[in-house]
């Protein structure tokens, strides 16, 4: 599947920092990771920690499926709001949820650091009602999350476009944690540091044929090699869909811009927070190192590729207009633009963990808005798992609970 369209900023700034080779022998290892991005990069990082023989190999090039396109958010919060999520799976469940995202941002921090990336930027959240018929469900989340320990704030209406320099005439959700990277150059500072673990990583090295057996596992890839291995990781996003039951996930395309660089040293806006709002599908805006503005949303339900590309100068158009609306006094001026594809659950949570019908597999399916500390705990509960035998948060996100 062709997951991204349009000219991604991410991949224009950092280009093909480092090259990988592709497979052409046959191995063998104790797991084998498929796919190279940031939810592979992330469980070769944790297996090669853990002393785990690992290999990773993908299709494509490293980083050119929906890692380059994603506009690198870090928020605990998942799609479907704490007060409706513990509805869904239960008080303790959603609360959980939300606190390993809220540890996920902060480890993901304590990575970047340890690997040199050097991308991380600690922020705070800002969530605000796009309508007056979401002030409501607002309201009740923030008493959610406050009542179960979050470092939540509530800015009533007009102290946002007061304090904040956002035009916003509506209640929001001020959240203490929260932070934004570049996935793309993280994920290849991940595989830099993983291979000094001694994980070896494949690039253009399809693979067509996976063969489940009592033991163990045997991947065969499109010039011919194969991969035996005890264990398989399946770590390709959105392309698992094809591994999986399809009515577990609903495809939808989103879009996104980038802006021209500024060149006055001063902020857009307070602190520079992540925004998003209560919208459906919701708006979402961050700020880069070097002075742009990247906003994105407008989702659509994927169809194909085709209808998906056709779209983004449309929904470029839109995005800016909604830049303007927030931003009024800043002269916006659109530089990249790009569509990606993702995934959604019924609940928002992702799927980690096993299923029945691939023996000696797990899935790392970082599903939502939230794909980068998704796929972080889903390293973590894998590597458990893989390790031990064991892990404490496994059942939460596994294939059954739905």
């Amino acid at each position: 599947m062709n997951l991204l369209a349009g000219y991604p900023f991410w991949l224009i700034k950092d280009g093909l920092p480092f090259n990988y080779p592709a497979l052409e022998n046959d191995i063998h290892t104790d797991v084998v990771i498929i796919g190279g991005g940031i939810s592979g990069a992330l469980m070769g990082y944790y297996l090669g920690n853990a002393g785990v023989d690992c290999v990773i190999v993908d299709s494509r090039t490293i980083g050119l499926g929906s890692t380059c396109a994603s506009t690198s958010l870090l928020q605990y919060e998942t799609d479907t709001q704490l007060h409706i999520l513990k509805d869904k799976v239960g008080l303790q469940n959603a609360v959980t949820a939300y606190k390993l995202g809220e540890e996920a941002v902060i480890k993901l921090g304590t990575i970047d650091k340890a690997i040199g990336c050097n991308e991380y930027e600690t922020k705070k959240s800002l969530y605000y009602a796009a309508e007056k018929k979401h002030l409501p469900s607002l309201k009740k989340e923030f008493i959610t999350r406050k009542e179960n320990n979050f470092k939540v704030v509530y800015l009533e209406e007009g102290s946002i476009q007061q304090s904040y320099g956002l035009s916003i005439p509506a209640p929001a959700i001020l959240s203490e944690t929260a932070a934004q990277t570049d996935a793309y150059k993280f994920t290849h500072a991940l595989h830099q540091y993983s291979k000094q673990k001694g994980v070896k990583i494949y690039d253009r090295t399809d693979v067509i044929k996976i063969d489940h057996r009592k033991n163990s596992i045997v991947l065969t890839t499109a010039n011919g090699c194969t991969i035996k291995a005890k264990k398989l990781v399946y770590a390709n996003g959105y392309e698992a869909v094809n591994y999986i039951d399809k009515k577990m996930v609903t495809l939808h395309s989103t879009y996104a811009a980038a802006s021209e660089q500024c060149t006055a040293d001063i902020a857009f806006w307070k602190d520079e927070t992540l925004v998003w709002n209560t919208a459906d599908p919701y708006l979402y805006m961050r700020t880069t190192k070097d002075r742009r503005i990247v906003i994105g949303g407008r989702d659509e339900l994927f169809t194909n590729t085709s209808q998906r590309d056709i779209l983004i100068r449309h929904k470029s158009k839109l995005l800016k207009r909604d830049v303007e609306k927030l931003l009024p006094s800043i002269n916006y001026k659109q530089e990249f633009t790009w569509a990606g594809t993702f995934a959604i659950t019924k609940d928002g949570l992702p799927f980690i963990g096993a299923m029945r019908h691939t023996p000696n597999s797990y899935f790392s399916l970082g599903y939502g808005g939230n794909g980068i500390t998704f796929s972080l705990i889903g390293a973590e509960i894998i590597t458990d798992l893989i390790v031990t035998g064991k892990s404490k948060h496994g059942n939460l996100f596994s294939f059954d609970r739905s």
